[in-house]
C-alpha cells in the first residue's frame, strides 16, 4: 500500500509518542550500573557559550507536496521553505523569530534558553539558506545562563521594541527583558513584573506570544503577552496588556481546540495570531487567525477570521514562530518558524508566504 506524506507524517508523530511512554516506563527500569537521568527541569540542549555554527539549508518547493502548482492558501501565498539542520548539538527547538524590516536578519530563540542570530539569504524572492549564524546563551541578571537556574529555560516568546528584546519563560511564567545595546546577545536579562494572572498561568501553557505595539497603532507602547493555553472562566484563552495607556487582561475566543503558538502586528492594525492544535486522529492542524487591534482592551473578549490553515499534508511541523516584513516592492511577507522538540522525527522549518489581500 502507497504511504500517502500525510500518513508518513502521521505515523512519525505516533512513534514519537510510542517512544516517550517507552521512556517513562524505563525511567521507572533504571539499574544500578546506569548513571542517574539528568534532573527534571535542566536543558538537555543549552547552548554552553557563544559560538558561531553551521546550518544546513534544504529547499521545499511546493507547500503542498501533492499539487506543486497548489500556491495560494487562504490569504496567503507560498514564497519558499528550508529545511534547516546543523550539527551543532543545540540547534533545534526554535520558538520564536524576529526579522529586521528589511526580512534578512533575524533573531532567533530556542525553547532551551538560547539564541541564535543570522542572516536569510534570497535568490531573488526565494530563500536559499542562513548565513553567519551564531548560538549563544541567554543570560540572566549576573551574568550567568538562564538555565542554572531550575525551569528557567523554556523560552517560548519573543518581542523587539527598538534595542530591547523581551523573552517570556513559559514554565516560570517570566518575562525578561534584555537591552541588546549592551552587548547583543551578551546582554543580561532583567525579570520584569507580570500581572498575577499571568504569574499563575498553567505549567507549560504560558506566555507563548508576545508583541510590542509601535507608535501611531492604538494602545501604543504595549506589551501584548499571549498565553498558550490559559483559559478564563468560559474556556476562551487569557491575554494581558503590559504597560501602555490600558493595562489590563483580555481573552481571544478559543475554538476548535486551537493553543496560541505565536503572534505579530502588522502595520495595517492586523494582530495575526499563529495557532496549532495536535490529535492522534489528525496529526498536526495549523491555522492564522487575523484580529483587529482597535477591538482589544481590557476585558475584552475578541475574535477574528481564520485566513490561513494547513495540516500534515502540507509542508508543516510543529510550526512555533511567526515574523513579518515588507519588501522594497511592497509586499507583506510572513516569516514562519517550527520548533522540532530535538527530535529526529521531527524537521525545523523556515517557511514564506506572501500576504494577499
Amino acid at each position: 500500500m502507497t504511504t500517502t506524506p500525510a500518513r508518513r507524517r502521521l505515523l512519525k508523530f505516533a512513534a514519537a509518542g510510542v517512544a516517550l511512554a517507552a521512556l517513562a516506563f524505563s525511567a521507572h527500569a533504571q539499574l544500578a550500573t546506569q548513571p542517574p537521568p539528568k534532573a527534571a527541569g535542566q536543558a538537555e540542549h543549552a547552548v554552553p557559550e557563544p559560538v558561531a555554527i553551521e546550518v544546513n539549508a534544504r529547499p521545499i518547493p511546493a507547500f503542498d507536496p501533492r499539487d506543486r502548482a497548489h500556491q495560494r492558501f487562504g490569504r496567503l501565498q507560498y514564497r519558499s521553505g528550508l529545511v534547516l539542520t546543523s550539527p551543532y548539538r543545540g540547534f533545534g527547538g526554535l520558538s520564536g523569530i524576529r526579522l529586521d524590516a528589511r526580512g534578512e536578519r533575524f533573531i532567533a530563540i530556542s525553547d532551551q534558553g538560547a539564541w541564535f542570530t543570522g542572516a536569510i539569504r534570497y535568490r531573488g524572492r526565494e530563500m536559499v539558506g542562513l548565513a553567519d549564524v551564531e548560538a549563544a546563551p541567554m543570560l540572566n541578571a549576573e551574568g550567568r545562563p538562564i538555565t542554572e537556574r531550575r525551569h528557567w529555560y523554556d523560552s517560548e516568546s519573543i518581542a523587539l521594541d527598538g534595542s530591547f528584546v523581551y523573552v517570556g519563560l513559559e514554565r516560570v511564567n517570566q518575562l525578561l527583558r534584555f537591552d541588546f545595546s549592551k552587548g547583543f546577545t551578551r546582554s543580561r536579562g532583567e525579570a520584569m513584573p507580570l500581572p498575577p494572572a499571568a504569574r499563575r498561568l498553567p505549567n507549560n501553557k504560558g506566555l507563548e506570544g508576545l508583541v510590542v505595539v509601535p507608535q501611531g497603532q492604538p494602545l501604543a507602547g504595549t506589551l501584548i503577552a499571549l498565553s498558550e493555553r490559559g483559559l478564563d472562566h468560559d474556556g476562551n484563552l487569557l491575554a494581558f496588556l503590559i504597560g501602555g495607556p490600558s493595562p489590563g487582561q483580555f481573552s481571544i475566543r478559543r475554538t476548535e481546540n486551537f493553543d496560541i503558538s505565536d503572534a505579530v502586528l502588522l502595520p495595517s492594525g492586523e494582530l495575526l495570531i499563529l495557532e496549532r492544535k495536535f490529535s492522534w486522529f489528525t496529526g498536526v492542524n495549523i491555522r492564522i487567525r487575523a484580529i483587529a487591534l482597535k477591538s482589544i482592551a481590557p476585558n475584552a473578549l475578541v475574535d477574528g477570521e481564520a485566513i490561513f490553515s494547513a495540516d500534515l499534508g502540507h509542508e508543516i511541523d510543529n510550526m512555533e514562530g511567526i515574523d513579518a516584513h515588507v519588501t522594497s516592492e511592497g509586499e507583506t511577507v510572513l516569516t514562519l518558524v517550527s520548533d522540532d522538540n530535538f527530535s529526529l522525527l521531527q524537521r525545523t522549518l523556515l517557511l514564506q508566504f506572501t500576504l494577499v489581500e
